[in-house]
Protein backbone atom coordinates (compact mmCIF):
# COMPACT_ATOMS: atom_id res chain seq x y z
CA UNK A 1 0.00 0.00 0.00
CA UNK A 2 1.52 3.55 -1.24
CA UNK A 3 1.71 5.52 1.76
CA UNK A 4 -0.13 9.00 1.49
CA UNK A 5 2.16 12.69 1.29
CA UNK A 6 1.83 14.15 4.27
CA UNK A 7 0.76 17.91 3.91
CA UNK A 8 3.02 20.47 4.38
CA UNK A 9 1.23 23.52 2.29
CA UNK A 10 -1.10 25.53 4.29
CA UNK A 11 -3.13 27.72 2.57
CA UNK A 12 -4.50 30.47 5.46
CA UNK A 13 -7.33 32.82 4.49
CA UNK A 14 -7.02 36.01 7.19
CA UNK A 15 -9.48 38.63 8.73
CA UNK A 16 -8.81 41.80 9.82
CA UNK A 17 -8.50 40.53 12.95
CA UNK A 18 -5.61 38.74 11.89
CA UNK A 19 -4.55 36.00 14.26
CA UNK A 20 -6.50 36.62 17.02
CA UNK A 21 -9.85 35.42 14.33
CA UNK A 22 -8.28 32.33 13.12
CA UNK A 23 -9.66 28.86 13.79
CA UNK A 24 -7.97 26.25 16.02
CA UNK A 25 -6.63 24.56 13.13
CA UNK A 26 -5.55 27.58 10.93
CA UNK A 27 -4.07 28.94 14.29
CA UNK A 28 -2.16 26.20 14.73
CA UNK A 29 -0.97 25.00 11.43
CA UNK A 30 0.50 28.84 11.18
CA UNK A 31 2.31 27.98 14.70
CA UNK A 32 3.92 24.95 13.11
CA UNK A 33 4.84 26.80 10.22
CA UNK A 34 8.77 26.85 9.60
CA UNK A 35 8.66 29.17 6.47
CA UNK A 36 5.29 32.31 6.18
CA UNK A 37 4.75 33.75 2.76
CA UNK A 38 2.45 37.06 2.50
CA UNK A 39 1.76 40.31 2.12
CA UNK A 40 3.07 43.41 4.64
CA UNK A 41 -0.36 43.37 5.85
CA UNK A 42 -0.69 39.69 6.82
CA UNK A 43 2.84 40.08 8.16
CA UNK A 44 1.75 42.88 10.64
CA UNK A 45 -1.41 40.81 11.33
CA UNK A 46 0.48 37.70 12.24
CA UNK A 47 3.21 39.17 14.45
CA UNK A 48 2.72 36.60 17.03
CA UNK A 49 4.53 34.01 14.80
CA UNK A 50 8.14 33.60 15.06
CA UNK A 51 8.46 31.66 11.43
CA UNK A 52 10.70 32.74 9.20
CA UNK A 53 8.59 35.71 6.49
CA UNK A 54 9.21 36.02 3.01
CA UNK A 55 7.43 38.52 1.59
CA UNK A 56 5.11 38.37 -1.58
CA UNK A 57 7.42 37.24 -4.66
CA UNK A 58 7.11 39.95 -7.58
CA UNK A 59 6.06 39.43 -10.01
CA UNK A 60 3.24 38.09 -8.41
CA UNK A 61 3.44 35.02 -11.54
CA UNK A 62 6.36 33.92 -9.65
CA UNK A 63 4.40 33.01 -6.47
CA UNK A 64 4.38 28.73 -7.42
CA UNK A 65 8.51 28.75 -8.14
CA UNK A 66 8.52 30.42 -4.90
CA UNK A 67 6.40 27.43 -3.02
CA UNK A 68 8.40 25.16 -5.02
CA UNK A 69 11.08 25.85 -3.56
CA UNK A 70 10.57 24.85 -0.20
CA UNK A 71 8.48 21.25 -1.18
CA UNK A 72 8.11 19.49 2.07
CA UNK A 73 8.90 21.75 4.65
CA UNK A 74 6.13 23.16 6.73
CA UNK A 75 5.05 25.96 4.78
CA UNK A 76 2.01 28.87 5.21
CA UNK A 77 0.53 30.79 2.29
CA UNK A 78 -1.91 34.13 4.19
CA UNK A 79 -4.06 35.49 1.83
CA UNK A 80 -7.30 37.57 2.62
CA UNK A 81 -10.90 35.86 2.83
CA UNK A 82 -11.67 32.86 1.65
CA UNK A 83 -8.19 31.88 -0.72
CA UNK A 84 -10.18 29.39 -3.35
CA UNK A 85 -12.62 32.25 -3.91
CA UNK A 86 -11.14 35.00 -6.85
CA UNK A 87 -7.66 34.68 -4.95
CA UNK A 88 -4.56 33.16 -4.70
CA UNK A 89 -5.92 29.55 -3.86
CA UNK A 90 -6.76 28.45 -7.22
CA UNK A 91 -3.59 29.03 -8.41
CA UNK A 92 -1.82 26.65 -5.73
CA UNK A 93 -4.74 24.22 -5.91
CA UNK A 94 -3.95 23.56 -9.78
CA UNK A 95 -0.07 23.48 -8.97
CA UNK A 96 -0.01 21.00 -6.23
CA UNK A 97 -1.62 17.97 -5.34
CA UNK A 98 -4.29 17.83 -3.02
CA UNK A 99 -3.08 15.62 -0.52
CA UNK A 100 0.35 17.89 0.31
CA UNK A 101 -2.06 20.95 0.41
CA UNK A 102 -4.63 22.04 3.02
CA UNK A 103 -6.85 25.30 2.46
CA UNK A 104 -8.34 27.48 5.53
CA UNK A 105 -11.36 29.65 4.68
CA UNK A 106 -11.95 33.07 6.59
CA UNK A 107 -14.97 35.03 5.60
CA UNK A 108 -14.95 36.42 2.36
CA UNK A 109 -14.92 40.32 1.44
CA UNK A 110 -18.58 39.21 -1.01
CA UNK A 111 -20.04 37.23 2.71
CA UNK A 112 -18.81 40.69 4.82
CA UNK A 113 -20.39 42.82 1.82
CA UNK A 114 -23.69 40.58 1.52
CA UNK A 115 -24.16 41.25 5.29
CA UNK A 116 -24.35 44.60 5.16
CA UNK A 117 -26.54 44.65 2.15
CA UNK A 118 -28.93 42.30 3.59
CA UNK A 119 -28.40 40.44 0.41
CA UNK A 120 -28.54 36.81 -0.02
CA UNK A 121 -25.41 35.52 -2.21
CA UNK A 122 -27.58 32.98 -3.53
CA UNK A 123 -29.09 35.57 -5.43
CA UNK A 124 -26.82 37.69 -6.90
CA UNK A 125 -23.50 37.82 -9.45
CA UNK A 126 -20.00 37.66 -7.48
CA UNK A 127 -17.68 39.33 -9.89
CA UNK A 128 -14.12 40.52 -10.06
CA UNK A 129 -12.38 42.93 -11.76
CA UNK A 130 -9.02 42.40 -9.06
CA UNK A 131 -6.63 42.87 -12.04
CA UNK A 132 -8.89 41.76 -14.77
CA UNK A 133 -10.26 43.95 -17.43
CA UNK A 134 -12.80 46.15 -15.66
CA UNK A 135 -15.07 45.37 -19.21
CA UNK A 136 -15.66 41.95 -17.80
CA UNK A 137 -19.14 43.27 -16.24
CA UNK A 138 -20.70 44.15 -19.53
CA UNK A 139 -22.49 40.76 -19.97
CA UNK A 140 -23.80 41.06 -16.40
CA UNK A 141 -25.53 44.22 -16.99
CA UNK A 142 -29.63 43.42 -16.95
CA UNK A 143 -32.05 44.79 -15.43
CA UNK A 144 -33.05 44.09 -11.56
CA UNK A 145 -30.12 42.14 -11.24
CA UNK A 146 -27.29 42.46 -8.39
CA UNK A 147 -24.15 42.43 -8.05
CA UNK A 148 -21.02 42.01 -6.18
CA UNK A 149 -17.31 43.09 -7.13
CA UNK A 150 -13.88 42.99 -5.69
CA UNK A 151 -12.12 45.51 -7.29
CA UNK A 152 -8.75 46.98 -8.39
CA UNK A 153 -8.11 49.70 -6.66
CA UNK A 154 -9.70 53.61 -5.79
CA UNK A 155 -10.72 54.31 -9.34
CA UNK A 156 -12.49 51.37 -10.13
CA UNK A 157 -16.02 52.07 -8.86
CA UNK A 158 -16.15 55.56 -11.26
CA UNK A 159 -14.94 53.22 -13.93
CA UNK A 160 -18.01 50.75 -13.89
CA UNK A 161 -20.52 53.92 -12.91
CA UNK A 162 -19.12 55.08 -16.31
CA UNK A 163 -19.75 51.66 -18.27
CA UNK A 164 -23.39 51.50 -16.75
CA UNK A 165 -23.86 55.19 -17.11
CA UNK A 166 -22.95 54.82 -21.20
CA UNK A 167 -25.33 51.95 -21.35
CA UNK A 168 -28.20 54.24 -20.41
CA UNK A 169 -28.11 52.21 -16.40
CA UNK A 170 -27.26 55.80 -14.53
CA UNK A 171 -30.22 55.37 -12.06
CA UNK A 172 -27.97 52.40 -11.13
CA UNK A 173 -27.42 52.11 -7.40
CA UNK A 174 -23.73 51.83 -6.04
CA UNK A 175 -22.31 51.20 -2.47
CA UNK A 176 -18.63 50.20 -1.75
CA UNK A 177 -17.13 49.29 1.31
CA UNK A 178 -13.29 49.78 2.12
CA UNK A 179 -11.89 47.90 5.04
CA UNK A 180 -14.28 46.08 6.33
CA UNK A 181 -14.16 44.96 9.67
CA UNK A 182 -11.56 47.21 10.97
CA UNK A 183 -12.21 50.66 12.71
CA UNK A 184 -11.42 52.35 9.94
CA UNK A 185 -14.65 50.73 7.48
CA UNK A 186 -16.54 52.83 5.35
CA UNK A 187 -19.23 53.05 3.24
CA UNK A 188 -19.87 55.50 -0.03
CA UNK A 189 -22.83 55.37 -1.62
CA UNK A 190 -24.46 56.70 -4.90
CA UNK A 191 -26.14 56.30 -8.25
CA UNK A 192 -23.75 55.49 -11.39
CA UNK A 193 -24.62 58.90 -12.93
CA UNK A 194 -23.53 60.45 -10.19
CA UNK A 195 -20.50 58.87 -8.67
CA UNK A 196 -18.06 61.48 -8.32
CA UNK A 197 -14.85 61.18 -6.56
CA UNK A 198 -12.31 58.03 -5.19
CA UNK A 199 -12.51 55.82 -2.39
CA UNK A 200 -10.31 53.78 -0.27
CA UNK A 201 -8.10 51.51 -2.59
CA UNK A 202 -9.49 48.31 -1.37
CA UNK A 203 -12.66 48.41 -1.44
CA UNK A 204 -15.27 45.70 -2.23
CA UNK A 205 -18.82 47.45 -4.52
CA UNK A 206 -22.74 45.95 -4.23
CA UNK A 207 -24.28 47.25 -7.71
CA UNK A 208 -28.02 46.79 -7.80
CA UNK A 209 -28.78 47.63 -11.70
CA UNK A 210 -31.37 49.99 -12.40
CA UNK A 211 -32.30 51.00 -16.07
CA UNK A 212 -32.84 54.33 -17.20
CA UNK A 213 -35.23 55.17 -20.21
CA UNK A 214 -32.58 54.91 -22.64
CA UNK A 215 -31.12 51.41 -20.86
CA UNK A 216 -29.47 48.91 -23.57
CA UNK A 217 -31.46 45.72 -22.95
CA UNK A 218 -29.24 43.11 -23.46
CA UNK A 219 -29.02 38.97 -22.26
CA UNK A 220 -26.03 36.87 -22.04
CA UNK A 221 -28.21 34.51 -23.82
CA UNK A 222 -26.61 34.40 -27.86
CA UNK A 223 -28.32 36.40 -30.47
CA UNK A 224 -27.78 39.91 -30.11
CA UNK A 225 -29.10 42.15 -32.71
CA UNK A 226 -26.84 42.60 -35.38
CA UNK A 227 -26.49 46.19 -34.61
CA UNK A 228 -24.63 45.85 -31.78
CA UNK A 229 -21.77 44.89 -33.70
CA UNK A 230 -19.50 46.93 -35.82
CA UNK A 231 -18.97 44.80 -39.05
CA UNK A 232 -17.88 45.55 -42.99
CA UNK A 233 -21.35 43.81 -43.22
CA UNK A 234 -19.94 40.12 -43.64
CA UNK A 235 -20.89 38.67 -40.51
CA UNK A 236 -23.36 35.78 -39.29
CA UNK A 237 -26.50 37.03 -38.86
CA UNK A 238 -28.19 36.89 -35.23
CA UNK A 239 -30.90 33.92 -35.94
CA UNK A 240 -28.02 32.04 -37.56
CA UNK A 241 -25.43 33.06 -35.05
CA UNK A 242 -28.11 31.88 -32.05
CA UNK A 243 -28.43 28.33 -34.04
CA UNK A 244 -24.70 28.35 -34.10
CA UNK A 245 -23.88 28.59 -30.92
CA UNK A 246 -26.80 26.45 -29.40
CA UNK A 247 -24.78 24.01 -31.55
CA UNK A 248 -21.45 24.62 -30.23
CA UNK A 249 -22.89 24.91 -26.58
CA UNK A 250 -20.95 27.41 -24.54
CA UNK A 251 -19.46 25.75 -20.95
CA UNK A 252 -18.06 27.84 -18.26
CA UNK A 253 -13.92 28.04 -19.31
CA UNK A 254 -14.12 26.03 -22.56
CA UNK A 255 -12.06 27.79 -25.48
CA UNK A 256 -13.52 28.11 -28.84
CA UNK A 257 -11.73 28.51 -32.47
CA UNK A 258 -14.01 31.39 -34.06
CA UNK A 259 -12.20 30.54 -37.65
CA UNK A 260 -12.85 33.74 -40.11
CA UNK A 261 -13.66 35.67 -36.84
CA UNK A 262 -14.88 38.75 -39.36
CA UNK A 263 -16.21 40.90 -36.62
CA UNK A 264 -15.41 38.41 -33.84
CA UNK A 265 -19.60 38.22 -33.24
CA UNK A 266 -19.54 34.50 -32.80
CA UNK A 267 -16.70 34.62 -30.74
CA UNK A 268 -17.80 37.27 -28.64
CA UNK A 269 -21.27 35.67 -27.97
CA UNK A 270 -19.75 32.25 -27.12
CA UNK A 271 -17.93 34.57 -24.09
CA UNK A 272 -20.73 36.08 -22.67
CA UNK A 273 -22.70 32.86 -22.55
CA UNK A 274 -19.97 30.84 -20.73
CA UNK A 275 -18.55 32.41 -17.60
CA UNK A 276 -14.73 32.42 -17.81
CA UNK A 277 -15.21 30.75 -20.98
CA UNK A 278 -12.43 31.55 -23.67
CA UNK A 279 -12.36 32.32 -27.79
CA UNK A 280 -9.02 32.33 -30.11
CA UNK A 281 -10.12 34.67 -33.21
CA UNK A 282 -8.42 33.77 -36.41
CA UNK A 283 -9.02 36.18 -39.66
CA UNK A 284 -6.16 36.37 -42.30
CA UNK A 285 -7.85 40.60 -42.50
CA UNK A 286 -6.26 43.24 -40.04
CA UNK A 287 -9.18 45.40 -40.87
CA UNK A 288 -11.50 43.11 -39.69
CA UNK A 289 -9.75 42.06 -36.47
CA UNK A 290 -9.50 45.00 -35.55
CA UNK A 291 -13.64 45.14 -36.02
CA UNK A 292 -13.37 42.65 -33.33
CA UNK A 293 -11.05 44.00 -31.38
CA UNK A 294 -13.24 46.92 -30.55
CA UNK A 295 -16.22 44.90 -30.75
CA UNK A 296 -15.07 42.45 -27.61
CA UNK A 297 -13.99 45.53 -25.40
CA UNK A 298 -17.12 47.19 -26.09
CA UNK A 299 -19.37 44.10 -24.96
CA UNK A 300 -17.47 42.74 -22.38
CA UNK A 301 -15.41 40.38 -23.85
CA UNK A 302 -11.98 42.01 -23.59
CA UNK A 303 -10.15 38.79 -22.92
CA UNK A 304 -10.67 37.39 -26.71
CA UNK A 305 -7.24 37.03 -28.13
CA UNK A 306 -6.92 38.04 -32.30
CA UNK A 307 -4.55 36.10 -34.26
CA UNK A 308 -3.79 36.98 -38.05
CA UNK A 309 -3.39 34.23 -40.05
CA UNK A 310 -3.72 31.62 -42.48
CA UNK A 311 -5.54 28.36 -41.95
CA UNK A 312 -5.19 25.61 -41.72
CA UNK A 313 -0.99 25.94 -41.40
CA UNK A 314 -1.29 27.88 -38.17
CA UNK A 315 -3.64 25.70 -36.27
CA UNK A 316 -1.89 23.58 -35.33
CA UNK A 317 0.00 26.30 -33.20
CA UNK A 318 -3.20 27.01 -31.01
CA UNK A 319 -4.14 24.93 -27.80
CA UNK A 320 -6.49 22.19 -28.25
CA UNK A 321 -10.19 23.37 -28.32
CA UNK A 322 -13.93 22.81 -26.63
CA UNK A 323 -15.22 24.01 -29.74
CA UNK A 324 -14.73 25.25 -33.81
CA UNK A 325 -16.41 27.58 -35.52
CA UNK A 326 -15.85 27.53 -39.25
CA UNK A 327 -17.47 30.67 -40.64
CA UNK A 328 -14.92 31.42 -43.25
CA UNK A 329 -12.14 29.56 -44.86
CA UNK A 330 -13.62 25.98 -45.36
CA UNK A 331 -12.13 23.58 -47.10
CA UNK A 332 -11.36 19.87 -46.52
CA UNK A 333 -8.12 20.15 -44.92
CA UNK A 334 -9.17 23.10 -42.46
CA UNK A 335 -12.23 20.92 -40.97
CA UNK A 336 -9.86 18.24 -40.72
CA UNK A 337 -7.18 19.38 -38.47
CA UNK A 338 -9.89 21.14 -36.90
CA UNK A 339 -11.54 17.94 -35.78
CA UNK A 340 -8.18 16.40 -34.84
CA UNK A 341 -7.33 18.70 -32.83
CA UNK A 342 -11.07 19.60 -31.18
CA UNK A 343 -10.95 18.12 -27.78
CA UNK A 344 -13.57 14.86 -26.60
CA UNK A 345 -16.82 15.76 -26.23
CA UNK A 346 -16.12 18.98 -28.17
CA UNK A 347 -18.65 20.51 -30.63
CA UNK A 348 -17.97 21.60 -34.15
CA UNK A 349 -20.14 23.77 -36.77
CA UNK A 350 -19.68 25.20 -40.00
CA UNK A 351 -21.48 27.20 -42.36
CA UNK A 352 -22.03 27.85 -45.91
CA UNK A 353 -23.71 30.35 -48.23
CA UNK A 354 -21.91 28.76 -51.56
CA UNK A 355 -22.47 25.60 -53.30
CA UNK A 356 -18.85 25.06 -53.65
CA UNK A 357 -18.58 25.61 -49.54
CA UNK A 358 -22.09 23.18 -49.44
CA UNK A 359 -20.42 20.13 -50.53
CA UNK A 360 -17.71 20.54 -48.00
CA UNK A 361 -19.64 20.30 -45.36
CA UNK A 362 -21.74 17.47 -47.25
CA UNK A 363 -18.78 15.75 -47.17
CA UNK A 364 -17.92 16.29 -43.67
CA UNK A 365 -21.17 15.07 -42.79
CA UNK A 366 -20.33 11.94 -44.50
CA UNK A 367 -16.43 11.57 -43.01
CA UNK A 368 -17.52 13.14 -39.33
CA UNK A 369 -21.36 12.70 -38.74
CA UNK A 370 -23.50 14.88 -37.25
CA UNK A 371 -26.49 17.26 -38.53
CA UNK A 372 -26.52 19.29 -41.39
CA UNK A 373 -29.22 21.79 -41.78
CA UNK A 374 -30.32 24.58 -44.01
CA UNK A 375 -31.89 27.73 -42.67
CA UNK A 376 -34.02 30.12 -44.41
CA UNK A 377 -34.49 33.69 -42.75
CA UNK A 378 -36.99 36.67 -43.17
CA UNK A 379 -37.40 39.53 -41.86
CA UNK A 380 -40.41 41.89 -42.52
CA UNK A 381 -38.99 45.55 -43.63
CA UNK A 382 -40.78 48.85 -44.74
CA UNK A 383 -41.33 48.41 -48.85
CA UNK A 384 -42.72 51.52 -50.27
CA UNK A 385 -44.85 52.56 -47.62
CA UNK A 386 -45.82 48.82 -46.40
CA UNK A 387 -44.21 46.27 -44.93
CA UNK A 388 -42.97 43.43 -46.54
CA UNK A 389 -40.91 39.91 -46.12
CA UNK A 390 -37.30 40.14 -46.89
CA UNK A 391 -34.92 37.19 -47.54
CA UNK A 392 -31.90 36.43 -46.47
CA UNK A 393 -29.44 34.51 -48.11
CA UNK A 394 -30.34 30.62 -47.19
CA UNK A 395 -27.25 29.29 -44.88
CA UNK A 396 -26.64 25.58 -44.27
CA UNK A 397 -25.08 24.37 -41.13
CA UNK A 398 -23.00 21.34 -40.20
CA UNK A 399 -22.25 20.24 -36.62
CA UNK A 400 -21.48 17.72 -35.00
CA UNK A 401 -19.95 16.49 -31.47
CA UNK A 402 -16.23 14.62 -31.20
CA UNK A 403 -16.92 11.09 -29.36
CA UNK A 404 -15.21 10.58 -26.23
CA UNK A 405 -12.52 7.45 -27.04
CA UNK A 406 -13.99 4.15 -25.12
CA UNK A 407 -17.67 5.39 -25.15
Amino acid sequence: MTEMPRPWLHVIGFGPDGFAGLRPAARAALEKAELVIGADRHHRLSREIRAERIAWPSPFSALIETIARYRGRQLAVLATGDPLWYSVGARIARAFPKEETVFHPQLSAFQLAACRLGWSLADLETLTVHGRPVEQVIPFIQPGMRWLVLTTGEDTPGEIARILTDRGYGPSRLHVFAEMGTPDESRHFSTAEEWRGKVPPFNTMGVEIVPGPAAEIRSRMPGLPDAAFRSDGVMTKREVRALVLSRLMPMRGQLLWDIGCGSGSVAIEWMRAARDGLAIGIDRRADRLALARENADRLGAPRLKLVEGEVPEMLAELPRPDAVFLGGGISPETIRLAWERLKPAGRIAATAVSLGSERVLAESLATFGGDLVRVGIERAEMLGGMTAWRPLRHVTLWSAIKPVEGA
